[in-house]
């Protein structure tokens, strides 16, 4: 299996704790050693880094985690193959343009039988079937809107798919456009927000803490979503098998 990483701030935030605690799993506290990457949203525009070797020792992630990158949406993923080999283009997330928007997606688990999944414009540029799910989700979008639908919509029209998704096997995932992030839950994701009044966080994968009342101001709101807790001493809220929550600007519902 693999694990995801998201975030959804009111403000330009940086991941780069929460990301240091991740880059850790990526095959050295844990065995998903086969590939990362990582999407943050600017503007209309994304940076993207993504490399097939382990995060833990990857030259490209050291500078992801020391340069503070500031985001109101990121995801990341760490990639433990099942399906697909190791390569670049095996390597979440994946990006996709769809309505002049790009589009994000990363993808925890395995699905049996995903050539099932009739595409149309969006092909897979690699051999995953997290890639192929998400390209079918793009299908589906398109062939049911001409344009981007409110949020609200978005997520009623998206929840079904998941489901059906998630009957093929195991389906956890982010999606994003920059304007709001998406979690579905197949069997395992957490998720915590912080506001004020904000407290100090110590990371479970490395000897490292921080104060976030000297990071933020009173107004800030950020959520981080994970497939594991990154921090010890604080309280996550565990996502229950099947439950979708759209993420805005930091808020959940």
């Amino acid at each position: 299996m693999c694990e995801l990483l998201g975030m959804s701030a009111n403000v330009p935030t940086d991941i780069c704790f929460s990301f240091q605690g991740l880059l850790q799993r990526g095959g050295g506290t844990g065995p998903h050693k086969d590939g990362w990457g990582i999407v943050f949203y600017e503007g209309k525009g994304i940076r993207e880094f993504r490399d097939p070797d382990p995060c833990v020792n990857s030259e490209i992630a050291s500078l992801v985690q020391r340069y503070p990158i500031k985001s109101c949406y990121v995801i990341s993923h760490i990639r433990q193959a099942n399906v697909g080999g190791i390569c670049l283009e095996n390597t979440h997330p994946f990006t996709r343009e769809l309505w002049g928007q790009n589009w994000t997606f990363a993808h925890n688990g395995q699905l049996a039988n995903s050539e099932s999944l009739i595409l149309d414009k969006d092909l897979p540029i690699g051999t995953t079937d997290s890639e192929r799910a998400f390209c079918w989700l793009l299908g589906e979008l398109r062939a049911a809107f001409s344009e981007p639908p409110a949020p609200d919509t978005l997520r009623d029209f998206l929840y079904p798919r998941c489901e059906q998704l998630r009957e093929m096997g195991v389906f956890n995932c982010l999606l994003s456009n920059g304007h709001f992030l998406l979690a579905y839950c197949s069997t395992k994701l957490q998720w915590i927000t912080r506001r004020a009044p904000f407290g100090k966080a110590q990371l479970m994968d490395a000897d490292v803490h921080i104060d976030f009342a000297g990071e933020t101001t009173p107004n800030d709101v950020v959520t981080v979503i994970a497939t594991e807790p990154l921090t010890n001493n604080e309280l996550w809220q565990e996502m229950a098998p099947g439950e979708m929550v759209m993420f805005v600007g930091g808020e959940g519902y």
